[in-house]
């Protein structure tokens, strides 16, 4: 019987995640809540002060906001009560060990680390661009991309490039 119990438990529990990693994000929606690693391996969720949500499937994208966020220094995201989640996904995992994560790790700032693409499998993206998710009451208000420097530099509240 306890057998029994365990595994109809375990089978819940399983579906309960698939569930919660799959969800999509959408205007009106609560964002929903993600707890992750960051680049030093700590825990990093998303705070519920958070206004602004950038969210980078890409390299290029990545490295177009990491340039601007060095620029601005250690405590640049908080202030504007605003957080970086970058997934690393595709990536090869012995890639991310050896080369990205110790790379990231050198930033300024933190970041949340996706490694599991199941996580943001949903999530609206666009090639080579950010994901700006703006919230409200910790819900999606809207989303939109920045491609450039100068859309970056104005989801950001910075003077354009």
């Amino acid at each position: 019987m306890r057998l029994f119990v365990r595994s109809w438990a375990l089978a819940g529990l399983m579906l309960a995640s698939t569930w919660c990693m799959a969800q999509p994000i959408a205007v009106g929606r609560p964002l929903p809540a993600i707890e992750l690693k960051d680049q030093h391996d700590q825990r990093w969720v998303v705070p519920q002060q958070t206004e602004l949500l950038i969210y980078s499937a890409s390299r290029a994208a990545s490295s177009k906001l990491q340039a601007v966020l060095t620029r601005q220094g250690e405590g640049f995201l908080a202030s504007r009560q605003a957080v970086y989640l970058a997934n690393m996904s595709r990536m090869p995992a012995f890639i991310t060990r050896t080369m990205a994560l110790p790379s990231l790790r050198e930033l300024p700032f933190r970041l949340g680390v996706v490694m599991d693409g199941k996580l943001t499998a949903e999530w609206p993206v666009k090639d080579d661009a950010l994901t700006l998710i703006s919230l409200k009451d910790g819900k999606v208000a809207s989303i939109a991309y920045a491609a450039d420097d100068a859309a970056i530099h104005r989801a950001l509240g910075l003077p354009a490039p």
